[in-house]
């Protein structure tokens, strides 16, 4: 089970709705973890179990982003609204800084997202798996 953060910028949220109800199959079976309204989003619409952290720019970023910098993140789908400046976007950018740091699998848009989601189901992310393992050790 992969532990998987939702966000979405207030436009794109209509698109993780869309993205959520499609790959509901796929995400039923992972712990999912989002910023505020968009965690709220995506449980009215597919009856997803959702864990929700504050909305982005009240914190919510920096919450996933904590959980990357520990190893308590495997992945995260970002729907980004790249055409509308964001009164966050310090957080935005350290928490897109951070997935690479770490190595966590990030989606931005709706083409990378379903890749992953495919990678996801033949099984292409046991590496992290053997992160947590090596963590564990620690």
């Amino acid at each position: 089970m992969m532990k998987i953060a939702l966000i979405a910028h207030d436009k794109k949220k209509p698109e993780m709705i869309e993205f959520a109800i499609a790959y509901k199959y796929i995400l039923e079976k992972h712990e999912l973890y989002a910023t505020g309204t968009t965690g709220q989003k995506v449980m009215e619409a597919t009856g997803l179990k959702v864990h929700r952290f504050q909305s982005g720019p009240l914190g919510g970023d920096q919450q996933i982003g904590a959980m990357i910098a520990s190893n308590e993140m495997d992945m995260v789908i970002f729907m980004r609204d790249p055409l509308t400046a964001q009164p966050h976007e310090p957080d935005v950018n350290a928490l897109l800084r951070l997935s690479d740091v770490y190595r966590i699998p990030l989606a931005t848009n709706m083409a990378s997202a379903e890749i992953l989601m495919h990678a996801l189901t033949r099984g292409e992310f046991h590496w992290r798996e053997l992160e947590h393992l090596k963590n564990k050790q620690k």
